[in-house]
C-alpha cells in the first residue's frame, strides 16, 4: 500500500469530497471528530488535518468553535437540470472501490435523472438468496454466484432501467458490469433495445489505481467485499486494472490527483448535451 503521507491525504481529501457532491454528507452535517477519521482511514491526525484543510480551502468544509468541522451549508450542487428529447441512459461501470457509484449519485444531482445502482436495488435479496442457497452475504466470488445469482441481479436492474426509459425518464445505471463491458454483442444488443424505446446510450468506464480502490472498500466495511480485502494481491492480480469496454465510452478517472468527480461529471453532461 502507498503510505506516502501527501498522497494520502489527497486520497482522503478526494473520497470526503466525492462523498459530499455526491450527497451522502449533507450540507451542515458535522464531520466525525478528527482522531474518528484517523480511525476510519488507518492515519495518524496529521493527514486528516491537512485534507481538511483541503477541503476547507474548496468551501466544502468549515471549522466550527466548539463544535468540529461540518459540511458547508454552500456545497450543495447546482439546481438540477432537465433535458428534453430522448431520453438518456448512462451506464457507468467499474471494479469494487472505483467511485461508480459515488460517480453516478454526482451525475445524478447535478441532471436530476433517476439513480440506479445495482446493490441499492438487489442487495437486501441477494444477500438472502445466497445464506438460502448454503453461502453467505460475502460470497461474489463462486460459481454459486457467478452463474445463479448474478445473471438475476442484472436482469432486476436492466428491466428497471428500461421501465424508467419507457416512462421518458433518463436513467444512471451503476454497477461493475464488466462480463457486459467486455461483450460487443452486449452493447450492440443494449443500444438497438434502447433505440427502440426513443433512447440514447452512453458508456462510461471509471478507472482508480489499487491504491484507491483499497481505501473505498477497506472505509466502506461491506460484508460482500471481505474475500478481496482479506486476498488483496491475489484480487488486483486477477483484475485488468487497464481494462477498457468494448464500446465507445468516457474514462473517468477518480486517482487521488484526478480532476473532481462533479468536474468530469459536469463535461459529460455536456458533452451529451451537444
Amino acid at each position: 500500500m502507498n503510505t506516502d503521507g501527501d498522497a494520502r491525504h489527497r486520497q482522503i481529501a478526494r473520497e470526503l469530497r466525492n462523498e459530499i457532491e455526491a450527497g451522502r454528507l449533507r450540507p451542515g452535517q458535522k464531520l466525525p471528530s478528527t482522531r474518528a477519521l484517523a480511525e476510519q482511514f488507518g492515519v495518524s491526525v496529521a493527514p486528516i488535518n491537512d485534507a481538511m484543510a483541503v477541503l476547507e480551502s474548496e468551501g466544502l468544509v468549515v471549522s466550527k468553535p466548539r463544535s468540529g468541522r461540518a459540511v458547508s451549508d454552500t456545497a450543495t450542487p447546482g439546481a438540477p437540470r432537465r433535458r428534453v428529447g430522448r431520453p438518456q441512459v448512462i451506464y457507468v461501470g467499474g471494479y469494487a472501490g472505483s467511485g461508480k457509484t459515488e460517480f453516478g449519485r454526482t451525475l445524478a444531482r447535478e441532471s436530476g435523472w433517476a439513480m440506479l445502482d445495482k446493490d441499492t436495488i438487489t442487495r437486501s435479496v441477494v444477500d438472502a438468496a445466497l445464506v438460502q442457497l448454503g453461502s453467505s452475504p460475502a460470497d461474489r466470488e463462486s460459481d454459486l454466484y457467478m452463474n445463479v445469482v448474478r445473471p438475476a441481479e442484472y436482469e432486476c436492474l436492466a428491466a428497471t432501467v428500461t421501465e424508467n426509459v419507457s416512462c421518458g425518464v433518463s436513467v444512471i445505471a451503476t454497477a461493475p458490469f464488466i462480463k457486459e463491458f467486455s461483450s460487443e454483442a452486449w452493447f450492440r444488443r443494449t443500444a438497438v433495445d434502447l433505440d427502440t424505446l426513443g433512447a440514447d446510450m452512453t458508456v462510461v468506464w471509471i478507472r482508480a489505481d489499487a491504491d484507491s480502490m483499497h481505501s473505498y472498500i477497506t472505509r466502506r466495511g461491506a460484508a460482500r467485499d471481505s474475500y478481496k480485502l482479506a486476498n488483496w494481491a491475489q484480487y488486483t492480480d486477477a483484475i485488468n486494472l487497464t481494462f477498457a469496454p468494448a464500446w465507445d465510452y468516457t474514462l473517468i478517472t477518480n486517482n487521488a490527483d484526478s480532476a473532481p468527480l462533479r468536474d468530469q461529471a459536469q463535461d459529460l453532461l455536456a458533452k451529451i448535451a451537444n
